[in-house]
């Protein structure tokens, strides 16, 4: 789920930023260009940890901006299928709800879940429920992931409830 990665990124800095601050203007130039995105292939960049490196600058003709490359270290949010997640419910309909895992928006389809839940379209707020659980807007629940899509900036993800231990967190 959350690893460490070594990444890297290129930099654009203005002349207007030359000087002694320089260092500080790239290290918040690359919190603010990197921090919160998402990278199909390292998945989501949730903060930067250490700057390993920090190139010297090339000035790109015709622009006068310098360009750095910046080695640095950060905690990455990459699901993976088969991984158990705790979620809150954001949507509930016929098809399915849908549940948020941080920044990552999981599916979990009727068919996935357990057979003795009823979608009831009258409750308010909509829900599934059964005799002893009841999953509705902003109820946290147990969801094993059953299958990722990554696409260049996003990640989208499937889920079940229909496994032992899993559905709504007591609390």
């Amino acid at each position: 789920m959350f690893f460490l990665k070594e990444l890297s990124h290129t930099i654009s800095l203005h002349p207007s930023f030359f000087g002694p601050n320089m260092h500080a203007q790239l290290k918040d130039k690359l919190y603010a260009d990197v921090e919160g995105t998402c990278s199909g292939r390292f998945g989501y960049i949730i903060t930067v940890v250490a700057l390993l490196n920090i190139s010297k600058g090339k000035v790109l003709p015709g622009t006068g901006l310098a360009e750095f490359k910046v080695k640095y270290q950060a905690i990455v949010f990459k699901p993976y299928k088969g991984e158990v997640v705790d979620a809150v419910v954001t949507t509930v309909n016929k098809m399915g709800f849908f549940a948020d895992v941080g920044p990552l928006q999981v599916f979990v389809s009727n068919h996935l879940i357990p057979n003795d839940m009823q979608y009831d379209p009258n409750g308010n707020p909509p829900c599934y429920s059964s005799e002893d659980q009841t999953i509705q807007k902003d109820v946290q629940v147990r969801i094993k992931l059953v299958g990722t899509r990554t696409d260049a900036t996003e990640i989208f993800a499937i889920g079940t409830i229909k496994e032992d231990y899993l559905g709504v967190i007591s609390p």
